[in-house]
């Protein structure tokens, strides 16, 4: 099975994701997340992000079938492909988040995830997506060997605008590439690139959007 050897191979564990999502969740994402609410990861991997979340309910989503061992006490699994949705609650979900999943993925089924989506997301529910720039990273954008979609912050966004999205906040450089990289991985550097206007070595963009009502 292709995940099987993907999660064998370019995505293995590594505890520097741990250290990186905490930080990230206790300085930017704790502020986007009420205590109330019904947040979803979409392509959760090991669960790196979800882990972290304070929320009334957290669900993770993979087609990977080893991913549930991974999560923390309390988080609902779901081992499904991100295009089927059914199983959410109707105007159930607060917060739904994707990070480095759409590059996987082809445009149609991102447009069917984003179909999907808006009749589960809340009246105030949004789609926080973090995934490789391809404008800033096009020089590593396809050592993953399971990237099959370019993305930059401009078509993003304008993919987004054209299948019925509000697009809130969009952030170019929001991070490094990925923890493989030689720049070390520490709760306070992670605290001052965040605090930082300047990033020249972001190559992650960060961008957030809802349904048009």
């Amino acid at each position: 099975m292709l995940t099987s050897r993907y999660h064998e191979s370019r995505f293995t564990a590594d505890a520097k994701r741990d250290v990186v999502w905490r930080t990230l969740w206790r300085y930017h994402f704790s502020r986007l997340v009420r205590p109330d609410d019904c947040v979803l990861d979409l392509g959760c991997g090991y669960g790196n992000f979800i882990n972290q979340v304070v929320a009334r309910r957290r669900i993770a989503l993979d087609s990977w079938p080893d991913f549930p061992a991974h999560l923390k006490p309390g988080i609902e699994a779901v081992v499904a492909c991100v295009t089927d949705l059914d199983f959410l609650p109707d105007q159930g979900v607060d917060f739904a988040f994707a990070s480095n999943l759409f590059e996987h993925i082809a445009r149609s089924d991102f447009a069917r995830v984003l179909d999907q989506l808006r009749g589960k997301l809340s009246a105030r529910g949004s789609l926080t997506i973090l995934q490789p720039n391809y404008r800033y990273a096009y020089r590593e954008y396809f050592d993953d060997f399971t990237h099959i979609a370019v993305w930059s912050h401009v078509s993003l966004t304008d993919f987004l605008t054209a299948n019925g999205y509000e697009v809130l906040t969009v952030s170019p450089r929001f991070m490094p590439l990925t923890v493989k990289s030689r720049l070390p991985v520490s709760p306070w550097l992670i605290r001052a690139w965040l605090a930082s206007p300047i990033k020249p070595l972001g190559k992650q963009m960060l961008i957030s959007a809802r349904p048009k009502r």
